[in-house]
């Protein structure tokens, strides 16, 4: 007798990995294809090793640090790497040939060649900063190198084709997801068992302020399978109807984010807010920063015309984005904005396609409009909210104190103004919370009813609205006050 097949959801024909055991992926799909079981993170650990033909290159990093592996200092502790690569090998030939056995391009070797690539090139432009910087601290940063040679942008620029991602060091692709392993695999992902694989810095040590702040953003994408799971319950119940399944979906989003703020709040640990300029001299990108006036030409590439290119930022992250599509967050028409829009390239092709899947089918469902049509589902739509809130407050607060009250350069490394940026999204999640609060909350709260028993021994909601709700939002309005005053005090003393 043979058993009929369930039919394929929606969302698992657009995405057929998506309920997949990550462990048995193939190497020939890109590592950041998106499951169920591994979220935003890649399906498997990066490599720390890259094939044979690629030497020069390893053995260049290994040399490159300002702190080796052993203790010792490295090429940017001496400002020799411009040196160093004069004459270094180009490899451009060979990213075609790297091919899984079965004679498929392999993504997941690929994707840590392009890592590779990228801490070199980015070395490689920055270290007269670098330099400047260590000698000569309050006077800026001075200019980085505008050509970057063939041997690494060729490799690079290839790599990059391939795997559809700017030529650049990116977020997950090179500078934190596919940038770290395990000491002890069989401890799994704990903080203390994760190591990283590539540093500029002191960060192969991993009690560093630079490893600190890479692993812990490591350690909050580790715990994003559940959001994915939440977000996929949450569009198969709208589409459907379901409303217990849409608010199962939440708890789910509502629980992982509790997990991976309470890592976010370990950054003040990890790594220090005092060493952060230092390390942050080595992510800065091309597009508007005064180190590259005149943009970086990749020699032998785009008929040697200069190109520009934003930096290793947190806002390629995708947690934030997933519920801010989920959610229908809707951000002000501002040039701000325009450039959280310019950042979707740089996440890996798997993050874009879902995200952008997200967001047209919530918008298609309309899933807003569902949340706030049932008392139950709209608190719970509101503590989400909270969360998005919570996530970029404590984001605010990370600029203010690593990076604003530190320093006079005006640009993120991203390319994004240091002050108003993260204020322009931190207001619209407040707009949205008040208007969903004072409309569809506030005065229905007290009429709310569970039929049957409370789902997952949760307290009455009623209780929950009384003693949760009503001081969330008190905090939301004070919040919204203080960054305002903030804002603006910050901008009349930096002439913004």
């Amino acid at each position: 007798m043979t058993i009929p097949q369930a039919k394929p959801s929606a969302i698992e024909k657009a995405f057929p990995y998506i309920n997949h055991d990550p462990a048995t992926l193939p190497h020939s799909v890109d590592p950041f294809t998106i499951t169920t079981g591994s979220g935003f993170m890649p399906y498997q650990v990066a490599p720390t090793t890259i094939p044979p033909v690629f030497k020069p290159l390893a053995d260049l990093l290994e040399r490159m640090p300002v702190l080796k592996l052993d203790g010792k200092p490295g090429l940017l502790a001496t400002y020799e790497l411009g040196k160093a690569v004069e004459g270094f090998p180009d490899l451009t030939d060979e990213i075609d040939k790297v091919l899984t056995k079965d004679g498929q391009r392999d993504l997941f070797t690929l994707t840590a060649i392009f890592r590779d690539y990228s801490y070199v090139a980015s070395s490689y432009i920055l270290e007269p900063c670098w330099e400047n910087w260590c000698k000569n601290p309050e006077g800026g940063y001075g200019l980085g190198r505008d050509l970057l040679p063939h041997s690494i942008a060729g490799p690079m620029w290839r790599c990059a084709e391939i795997l559809d991602l700017p030529p650049f060091l990116s977020y997950a692709a090179s500078y934190a997801l596919f940038n770290y392993t395990l000491a002890d695999p069989s401890k799994g992902h704990e903080y203390n068992n994760l190591r990283l694989i590539r540093g500029f810095e002191n960060g192969l040590d991993p009690k560093s302020s630079e490893a600190g702040f890479i692993l812990t953003h490591i350690d909050m994408v580790k715990e994003t399978a559940p959001m994915i799971h939440g977000a996929v319950k949450i569009l198969d119940g709208v589409e459907s109807g379901d409303r217990a399944t849409v608010n199962d979906g939440f708890r789910e989003i509502l629980k992982a984010m509790e997990v991976i703020e309470a890592s976010m709040e370990e950054m003040w640990k990890n790594s220090k807010p005092s060493d952060y300029l230092t390390f942050r001299v080595f992510i800065f990108g091309i597009t508007s920063q005064s180190m590259f006036p005149n943009g970086v030409v990749y020699e032998g590439i785009n008929d040697n015309q200069p190109m520009y290119f934003r930096g290793e930022s947190g806002a390629n992250d995708a947690i934030i984005p997933l519920l801010d599509h989920l959610l229908q967050i809707p951000m002000p028409d501002t040039p701000l904005t325009k450039i959280l829009h310019e950042f979707r390239a740089y996440r890996p092709r798997p993050h874009r396609e879902f995200l952008k899947y997200v967001a047209s089918t919530t918008e298609k469902l309309n899933v807003q409009k569902f949340a706030i049509q049932d008392e139950e589902t709209a608190i719970l739509f509101l503590k989400t909210l909270d969360h998005v809130r919570s996530f970029r407050w404590r984001h605010w607060l990370f600029a203010r104190e690593y990076i604003i009250r530190r320093t006079s350069h005006p640009t993120a490394t991203g390319g994004s103004p240091i002050v108003t940026w993260l204020p322009n999204q931190l207001s619209a999640v407040m707009d949205l919370m008040i208007e969903t609060y004072d409309n569809h909350v506030k005065d229905k709260a007290t009429s709310i009813s569970v039929d049957g028993p409370i789902p997952n021994g949760e307290p009455d909601f009623i209780a929950t609205y009384k003693k949760q709700i009503v001081p969330m939002m008190d905090q939301v309005h004070d919040q919204r006050e203080k960054l305002a005053r903030e804002v603006e005090r910050w901008c009349q003393e930096r002439g913004v």
